[in-house]
């Protein structure tokens, strides 16, 4: 039997987590209260709260690209407890440093979620510990706040964090 050289191995590992990544991706059809143009084109934060979230993100320093933007339920019909495995799944491959929830909705559903030392969030639009090695931030609803002078400067007050939050990151 052959050796294995240590790039084969890299290349290895590098497949299986590319697979585990695809086979995901393929998996995410819907959010938790997803918009019309959202369903359409199966894709969370696309059309209006897409456009506000890259531009407060921007406004904010902070590239989009570092961001992966999730959501709840996955599937059109699916029911919680499904859901909930879905995305403990994901929070376990995409290993987030900090987890913007947006809106009660989404913060009740992590919070039922159940997931390894995790802690109960409240809705205090403050930087909070989520597990020992993710923090959480909570903001209102993205959705609802595009209509609305008030939630909209609700949501910004609350988001700016996610700024100061990627600022105090060492760089790379």
């Amino acid at each position: 039997m052959a050796a294995v050289t240590t790039d084969e191995i890299y290349e290895r590992y590098l497949q299986k987590a590319i697979t585990e990544i695809n086979r995901l991706s393929h998996e995410i059809a819907l959010k938790f209260g997803p918009q019309a143009q959202e369903l359409q084109e199966g894709v969370a934060f696309h059309g209006r709260a897409g456009n506000a979230l890259i531009k407060s993100l921007q406004r904010l320093h902070v590239d989009p690209l570092e961001v992966y933007g999730t959501n709840c339920v996955k599937f059109a019909g699916a029911d919680a407890e499904v859901s909930r495995k879905w995305l403990a799944r994901e929070l376990r491959i995409v290993e987030p440093k900090l987890l913007v929830v947006m809106g009660e909705d989404a913060l009740e559903f992590l919070n039922g979620l159940g997931f390894p030392f995790s802690r109960t969030l409240e809705a205090d639009e403050e930087l909070q510990r989520f597990t020992p090695t993710i923090e959480a931030l909570v903001v209102p609803d993205i959705d609802s706040s595009l209509d609305d002078e008030a939630a909209k400067t609700a949501f910004w007050n609350a988001f700016k964090a996610v700024g100061s939050w990627f600022a105090a990151l060492p760089p790379y």
